[in-house]
């Protein structure tokens, strides 16, 4: 007994100090990552940079998982249990912004960049799936680790479509984590939701001579907006509606815009309750095309599951992120964080803050693990993974205190030394918890009664249906 315990107790040091001997490798794939600032469905660099490094490392290698053609999936071992291990690498549009500096100064106009740290992300990851497997080599422990390379996170269902082609269907559990301003378990669920395009056709003419033969697609997709506009006050209070314009149908006022097209992102507390906002959508669609007489096509894009949350493993992975502490950041990191936090707003810098961190710049502390539920009123395909096993996530302090996500602030951050002991950090966190499930098989079989009770006899049903296939977001014409 004494010698199991000595093994436990020392299981996180043993993770940390892998990480450690490695570190430049994962600070080098999270900076070229950061470089390639590839979109949903775009990361051909990055996937294939994943996949090099993991054969380097030992795994046995599957690209295009799935039929994905940006899907990474590397697997250590031999059979039960099988722990994922989930790691993102999508940037996003528009976010384009030069490393480590505390003003706008975009690389490219209208370029991508790394606004929600997926590079840190994926890397992170990386860390820990590398991490347990030398673990389990030297120690000859059985079971399975994958790493899973999820592409398209941001509005893609990168996961969705995994959990759809069954690349999670054998998986025990899965960990993964977010970069963040501050140290904590993840312990709310999300929303579900769902993307979808509505392209209207219409009749061309000169705006001036013969607008009556005409028939405006633009003046469909405003009517729409207009009418979905009017939906949202009889929608619940926790559902979310947002547009983008993805095609405006030319840059002519003098002429009737023939074609024209908006996507719509849909959000709902439960999967059970997309369809009926699915359906009022559409119906405001059809509306907007029968006053303008215009075509109406609808065309299904992408969608993600709510979490099933996991105490059991939540717990766990807040007692490994107790014994291995917070990051810590030197007065460098302090200072540059302070430049940070002087372009955000008043609002940006209290949001959601707790009171003791209110005048730092980087946190220095774990915030106690609160099982209360409630919604986290973002969307996450993890979500769907969490359907199919028990999930746990963290969060790991990577930028500066209050700085807001999917903006430049972040991209800004993504590459300098407060990221990486970010991302070093939460590999730790998570390598030390999938660990300790391979460790500890009893803690596995608690959090697959709780997943089994939590989801109350519902199944899986992949929010996206069986005709949609992947692909990259059209683009603006």
């Amino acid at each position: 007994m004494k010698q199991t315990h000595k093994k436990l107790t020392n299981a996180a040091q043993s993770i940390a100090e892998m990480i450690e001997k490695k570190r430049d490798l994962y600070i080098g794939v999270s900076d070229q990552i950061w470089e390639y600032a590839e979109t949903r469905y775009e990361e051909h660099q990055s996937a294939e940079l994943m996949a090099k490094v993991l054969e380097q490392e030992g795994f046995t290698v599957q690209r295009a998982a799935g039929g994905i053609a940006t899907a990474v999936v590397g697997s250590y071992g031999q059979g039960k249990p099988v722990i994922a291990i989930l790691g993102e690498f999508d940037a996003l549009f528009g976010l384009s912004q030069k490393k480590g500096e505390s003003l706008h100064a975009p690389v490219m106009i209208g370029g991508n960049g790394h606004g929600c740290g997926h590079n840190l992300l994926g890397s992170g990851m990386l860390a820990a799936a590398v991490a347990v497997k030398a673990y389990m080599e030297e120690h000859k422990l059985p079971g399975t680790i994958r790493y899973y390379g999820c592409p398209a996170e941001e509005g893609g269902g990168g996961k969705g479509f995994m959990a759809r082609n069954g690349l999670f269907d054998d998986v025990d559990a899965a960990f993964t984590w977010h970069p963040e301003s501050v140290n904590a378990i993840t312990s709310k669920s999300c929303l579900a939701t769902c993307q979808v395009y509505f392209k209207f056709k219409g009749r061309s003419a000169h705006a001036a001579v013969s607008p009556h033969l005409g028939r405006g697609a633009l003046d469909a997709v405003e009517l729409m907006n207009v009418g979905a506009n009017y939906l949202r006050e009889h929608l619940i209070p926790e559902a979310r509606l947002h547009y983008a314009i993805t095609n405006s149908g030319g840059i002519s006022p003098n002429v009737v815009q023939a074609e024209a097209e908006v996507l719509y992102k849909l959000r709902v507390p439960r999967s059970e309750q997309l369809d009926d906002m699915y359906q009022r959508v559409c119906n405001v669609a059809r509306g907007a095309a029968l006053m303008t007489g215009t075509e109406l096509e609808i065309q299904f894009d992408s969608g993600s599951s709510e979490l099933i949350m996991n105490r059991t493993l939540e717990q766990l992975m807040y007692d490994q992120f107790v014994k291995l502490g917070v990051p810590v950041f030197d007065e460098m990191d302090n200072q540059f964080a302070a430049q940070i936090r002087n372009t955000l707003t008043d609002a940006e810098l209290k949001n959601n803050l707790p009171a003791e961190l209110a005048n730092k710049n980087l946190s220095d502390q774990l915030e106690p693990y609160d099982p209360v539920g409630g919604i986290f009123m973002g969307s996450t395909d993890v979500g769907d993974v969490s359907w199919k096993a028990p999930t746990a996530q963290c969060t790991v302090a990577s930028v500066a205190l209050g700085t807001p996500f999917h903006t430049w602030q972040v991209v800004s951050q993504g590459a300098t030394s407060i990221a990486h002991k970010g991302m070093l950090h939460a590999g730790k966190v998570v390598g030390a918890t999938a660990l300790e499930v391979l460790l500890q098989p009893e803690l596995l079989k608690q959090a697959k009664a709780e997943h089994a009770k939590e989801l109350d006899g519902r199944t899986y049903q992949c929010p996206i249906p069986v005709d949609v296939n992947p692909g990259p977001v059209k683009r603006q014409s």
